[in-house]
Formats: C-alpha cells, sequence, structure tokens
C-alpha cells in the first residue's frame, strides 16, 4: 500500500504554529506576572509606600483642587487597598493587570506592523526581559508612563489601517489621549500626536470620514475633561509642574537626570545606583535593537520606522527631566528588536530561497540566542532584587512582618509612618499610635527600637526579617507587674 507523506504544510502543528506560540508566550507571562511579585523584591520601595499612601487617601474632590497627578493609577489603586487590604499585593495589583494589558497591546502592536513571526519572537524578548517584568510588578505610576504610548500608538494603527475604521476606536482614542495628561510628560506626547494627525495626509482624510456625531461627542467629553484640568491648574499650582516636570528643572539638573538614566541602559560590567538591575538591556538584544534601528534608516519616512526613532527622542528627554523615566526606552526597543529580527530572518532566507532544510536549520540557532537572551533575564530578575546590596535594601517588609505576625496589638509607628500604617486599622483589629497613652498598657508593639522608652515597660521579643541588614521589625514590650 503506497502511503503518501502528508506536506509539512498539512501537519497540525505547522498550521497552528503561531497560535501554539502566542498561547505558550501568554502562558508563561501571565504565569510570571502574577506569581514573581510574591518572592523577587523583599518588601516594598519607599516610592510604593508613597503611591499606596496617597491614593488611599484620595479624595472625590481631587479632580478639581487635590492632586491629579497620576489620578486614572491612584484610583485603581485605592480600589485595589479598600478591596483587598492594605498588602504588599494590593499595592501591586494594579501595576500587575495594566502590565498584563501592557503586554497585550504590546503583541498587538507588533503584529499589526510586522509578520507574526517576527511579532512572536520580539513580543518573548521584550515582555519576558527584566525591565518590564519590574515594572509590571512595582506598585508605582512609573508603568502609566508606558502604558499610554503604547494603547494610543495601537489605536492608531487601527485608525489608520483600516479603509473604513469604527467611531469607536477614535472615541477610545480621544478618551486615552483625555487620560494620558494626567501622567507627568504625557501632555508633550498627546501635542505630538494631535501635530502628527493634522499634519499626516491619510489620518486628515480618515478623521473627516468619521461620522460626526461620534466626533462631536468626543470633542466635548475632550473639552470637558481639560476644562476639569484647567480648573485644578488654577486651584492646585504644583500640577502642572508637575505634569510638565518643570519644577526645579535647570540644564544641570536635566543632565544629570540623563546621565542617571543612561548608566543602567548599557552598564553591562558594572553596577550602578538605580531602582533598576543593570543592565537594564542585555547585550544580545540590544545588538538585535541596533541591527533594527540601522535597517530603518532606508525607509526612514514610513510611519513606523520614523516612530521608533522619534520615541528614542522623547526617551531621552524625559529622562532629563526624570531619570526613572529611562524605563519607556521599553516601547521603542520593543518596535525596534522586531525591526532586528525582521532584517535577520530575512537576509537568511534570502539566502536560501529554495532551500527548505537550510530555513528550517534556522530554528536551532534561534533557540540557542533566545535562550541565552530570556534564561539569565529571569535568574537576573529573580535572584537579582534579593541579592544585590544596593537594591535589597531599597526595600522593607515592614508591612507583611507586621500582617504576619499581629492580630489585635496596638502598633506604635513614627509620625513619618503613620498615615500608611493607618490604612491597616479599616482592614484588621491592629489599632496604631505614634506615642504612648498615659494610661498603661499592658502590652503594645514597636516598629523599631524604642530608645527613651519609660520604666514602667520592658522588651519582651524581637520579631525579625530574612534580611541580613536591618532585619529586626517589630519590638513587642510589656507592662512590668507593680
Amino acid at each position: 500500500m503506497d502511503v503518501k507523506k502528508k506536506p509539512i504544510s498539512k501537519l497540525f502543528l505547522y498550521r497552528h504554529r503561531f497560535g501554539i506560540g502566542y498561547f505558550l508566550l501568554g502562558l508563561a507571562f501571565v504565569t510570571l506576572l502574577f506569581t514573581l511579585p510574591l518572592f523577587t523584591q523583599q518588601g516594598l520601595s519607599e516610592a510604593e509606600i508613597e503611591s499606596a499612601t496617597s491614593s488611599y487617601y484620595l479624595d472625590f474632590d481631587s479632580a478639581i483642587t487635590g492632586n491629579i497627578v497620576d489620578l486614572p493609577y491612584k484610583l485603581l489603586q485605592k480600589s485595589s487597598i479598600m478591596i483587598f487590604g492594605l498588602t504588599a499585593y494590593s499595592i501591586k495589583l494594579p501595576s500587575i493587570i495594566i502590565g498584563l494589558l501592557l503586554g497585550i497591546l504590546l503583541i498587538l502592536l507588533l503584529n499589526r506592523w510586522f509578520k507574526n513571526n517576527v511579532s512572536l519572537l520580539a513580543s518573548c524578548l521584550v515582555i519576558l526581559s527584566t525591565p518590564f517584568l519590574y515594572l509590571a510588578g512595582s506598585g508605582t505610576p512609573l508603568i502609566m508612563l508606558v502604558f499610554w504610548p503604547t494603547f494610543l500608538l495601537w489605536l492608531g494603527s487601527k485608525i489608520q489601517g483600516e479603509q473604513k475604521p469604527k467611531p469607536l476606536y477614535s472615541i477610545i482614542f480621544a478618551l486615552a489621549l483625555l487620560l494620558a495628561v494626567f501622567t507627568p510628560y504625557m501632555i508633550y506626547f498627546a501635542i505630538i500626536s494631535v501635530i502628527f494627525a493634522i499634519t499626516q495626509p491619510h489620518l486628515r482624510f480618515v478623521l473627516k470620514s468619521l461620522p460626526k456625531i461620534p466626533l462631536i461627542i468626543t470633542g466635548l467629553i475632550v473639552v470637558s475633561g481639560l476644562a476639569a484640568l484647567i480648573v485644578n491648574i488654577i486651584n492646585n499650582g504644583n500640577t502642572i509642574a508637575d505634569l510638565l516636570a518643570s519644577r526645579n528643572l535647570t540644564p544641570e539638573i536635566f543632565w544629570n537626570n540623563l546621565k542617571a538614566g543612561l548608566r543602567p541602559l548599557l552598564a553591562w560590567r558594572t553596577n550602578v545606583e538605580s531602582i533598576f538591575l543593570a543592565p537594564l538591556i542585555s547585550l544580545p538584544t540590544f545588538a538585535i535593537a541596533l541591527i533594527g534601528l540601522f535597517s530603518t534608516t532606508k525607509g526612514f519616512f514610513a510611519s513606523r520606522n520614523s516612530i521608533a526613532s522619534l520615541l528614542i527622542v522623547f526617551t531621552l528627554i524625559i529622562a532629563g527631566f526624570n531619570s526613572n523615566a529611562i524605563i519607556f526606552f521599553i516601547l521603542p526597543l520593543s518596535i525596534l528588536t522586531a525591526h532586528g529580527l525582521k532584517y535577520v530572518l530575512e537576509k537568511w532566507y534570502g539566502l536560501f530561497p529554495e532551500n527548505p532544510y537550510a530555513r528550517v536549520s534556522a530554528i536551532f540557532p534561534l533557540i540557542i540566542l533566545f535562550g541565552l537572551i530570556l534564561i539569565p533575564s529571569l535568574s537576573q530578575y529573580i535572584f537579582g532584587y534579593h541579592y544585590n546590596p544596593s537594591l535589597a535594601n531599597s526595600f522593607t517588609n515592614e508591612l507583611s512582618t507586621v500582617r504576619k505576625n499581629l492580630t489585635d496589638e496596638t502598633l506604635l509607628v513614627p509620625e513619618n509612618k503613620s498615615a500608611f500604617y493607618r490604612i491597616i486599622e479599616n482592614s484588621s483589629d491592629i489599632k496604631i499610635i505614634t506615642q504612648l497613652p498615659e494610661e498603661k498598657l499592658e502590652h503594645f508593639a514597636s516598629l523599631g527600637k524604642l530608645d527613651n522608652l519609660v520604666s514602667s515597660y520592658q522588651l519582651s521579643r524581637i520579631i525579625t526579617s530574612a534580611k541580613s541588614d536591618n532585619s529586626d521589625i517589630i519590638y513587642l514590650y510589656t507592662a512590668k507587674g507593680e
């Protein structure tokens, strides 16, 4: 019986290779995203504590008179803390959720601009990288700096790439652009986006062809939001300075911030003082992105080619405002990495246009290359925040120690930490005080040792953490017998 071999294009694994690849990538990404914050950073940073405190005490009238900087993120973080109580995970949960959306948006954006093989490989390198995982696991609004431009670029590609774009996309784009201006430096990005939409012929045509009623509704929403923003700026003078990053900014400070931001970006052989693990970009990924940058020079004025270069310039500018804003480099890096992979694969396939074995053989060096990039990157993220002294000591696990060891005790905290720890009172039986009352307590706990303790109390126990430095977290005191 003559049995013909089934062509490779008919095989199930071949036909569904990209679907399987995206499924495995998504599974790995979601698993890492929701589990790594539990055992990577040992506790909370000062920025996370400040963010949680600011979010929880956010008033309903903040849109008019309060601090509206990062308002969308703070509302989400406030909701998380109110629902789940004050824990390290509830503080980080908004970034985890936004990180999940950001990862999906990056995959969708790359998938619209590049073929499936290129977008899948580039997505693996970016969303499984150390800086992306850190950004998605840090309970601060820093992630919004990358989220809004990525969301706007994807929406823009949906509007520009369709002959008859749905009006809903335009409405969502306008709303996203409005919400984005609450994030520092995004006003500049919004202005650039509006100018680009007006000057780009195809986008002008798309805007003119949209139904008038959705455009009128969108305009009213934008005008209302901008009016609220203007009123807030009038009532709170610091708002505009925080959004534009112009407070106390001098050329010298700008230059120092830029240098501080660039140090962890390319520090492959030395440790630097930064909230990010150095290097921010691995050497192989940087080499691929560099190839992508050179490959875009031929068609620079094509939209997606020029966007990557403009985003690099934008990254350098906002890094001068705030050195931590260098993390925005994730967005142009993902685009340039895709360009680099596209260039390398095209050159390889161009050498063997009719040889299927040569095409298949490219899989093995790609597997080795990706293994050499991803495995060290994940190891660096998992162990770096544990054992890198400059980073491990910037996180405190006071909160987790308190939640684990105290149930209904009275906890004495310093005045500068009282606002943060008073949040616990709403979700537990712990009572927070900043000074000992006149009446004698049977027992109480204190964050840190009390040097000037009155003679009526004695130390009964010290609760420590697993850290080698500053491990004594809680001191338990009991009243002395009369």
